[in-house]
């Protein structure tokens, strides 16, 4: 158990309003044990929470509502309130209300982040239609937050238990996938998977798969040639950096044969390529986290759920594994940064207290 000084903040934010996000929030948050683990903030206002706490009589779910971080409450779930309007809630229906407060409720947690309130941030759904504005005219979450933390380049990657599956495109329509396959982007990606399997997953030599574009990886140029001419020549340059990277496979036999069990990730070309065996293989249980960021964000691997959003029966499994990932995220990733810091440190710490010191002194 973490004392209260050592606690994580973890932001939620609230998601589509006329979706299951805030059923999963409050089903997720009603365990007071998560008031070990953490010091939640929920990104909404507690007009929007009530609603959907009504329709949970038998949950049990307490909050104190906040607008400012200095009155974060480190015993109790916060609500922040990002808006004061009464607003008209329509569980299962798609409308402007939903991605429009949807939007707001990201927004003020990604200024919180870079203001440094806190590191870690769980998504609720949202519907990617609804949401555009001028304000996001983005696909979804990961390339809103690459523009908003001025990276230059993130990562989807879906992960379940030892089960890590990347994308190298992610919404695209299909006609348009092998006009934005590149050799620079399919490096690209690379580095930042293994990246993240070091920093976040601890892995210290990781063991990457890629999948090939074409079927049968392009029989050699009969069917595609994208194989020959980018997926290889990418794959020998992350070899030339000295990093255990494999492929390209065909996706069909890879996943039927379980060959993912051999590697630590799998790089796919495509969102139905990686998604659809990912969500086979997860049972529920799979989690979205956005690579390559300076803070973690996690989502559960679904949608806003509209068939039955307000009547209490959403799963919150993938919800709750996103935020339970998203702490040890964290975790990870403070202790590979720590170990990682001060490198002459730690050798010269290694040489004046072993076996070395001995020789040292003799000499």
């Amino acid at each position: 158990m973490a004392t209260e000084t050592e606690k994580p903040i973890i932001g939620f934010t609230c998601g589509d309003l006329n979706g299951i996000g805030i059923e999963l929030i409050i089903k997720t948050l009603a365990d007071k044990r998560i008031l070990d683990m953490c010091i939640p903030v929920v990104f909404a206002s507690n007009k929007c929470i009530n609603f959907y706490r009504k329709s949970l009589p038998d949950i049990n779910f307490t909050y104190q509502a906040i607008k400012d971080f200095k009155k974060l409450n480190i015993r109790d779930v916060n609500i922040f309130n990002c808006w004061e309007e009464e607003v008209q809630i329509n569980p299962g229906t798609l409308n402007e209300t939903g991605g429009k407060y949807a939007y707001l409720s990201l927004k003020q947690a990604v200024a919180s982040l870079q203001a440094g309130d806190f590191a870690g941030l769980v998504t609720a759904p949202i519907h990617k239609k609804n949401i555009q504005s001028s304000s996001f005219a983005y696909s979804g979450h990961t390339p809103f937050l690459k523009d908003a933390f001025q990276v230059q380049d993130v990562l989807m990657l879906m992960t379940s238990q030892n089960l890590r599956v990347a994308l190298v495109t992610e919404h695209v329509p299909v006609k348009e996938i092998a006009g934005k396959i590149t050799k620079q982007l399919i490096t690209g990606k690379l580095s930042i998977l293994h990246e993240s399997l070091r920093r976040d997953f601890g892995i210290n030599k990781p063991k990457i798969a890629v999948l090939s574009l074409n079927p049968h990886a392009g029989d050699e140029g009969l069917i595609g040639t994208e194989e020959e001419s980018i997926i290889k020549p990418a794959i020998k340059e992350m070899k030339e950096k000295d990093m255990l990277v494999v492929g390209p496979f065909p996706a069909d036999a890879f996943f039927a044969r379980a060959a993912y069990n051999s590697f630590d990730a799998v790089l796919a070309m495509y969102h139905d390529q990686g998604l659809i065996p990912f969500k086979s293989l997860a049972l529920g249980n799979g989690i979205n986290f956005s690579a390559g960021l300076p803070i973690v964000r996690t989502s559960p691997d679904h949608g806003t759920a509209f068939d039955i959003a307000g009547q209490g029966i959403a799963d919150e499994s993938s919800f709750r594994a996103a935020f339970f990932e998203c702490i040890d995220l964290l975790r990870r990733r403070k202790y590979f940064d720590e170990d990682h810091k001060n490198p002459l440190k730690k050798m010269s710490s290694m040489v004046t207290g072993g076996v070395a010191d001995e020789v040292i002194r003799e000499d």
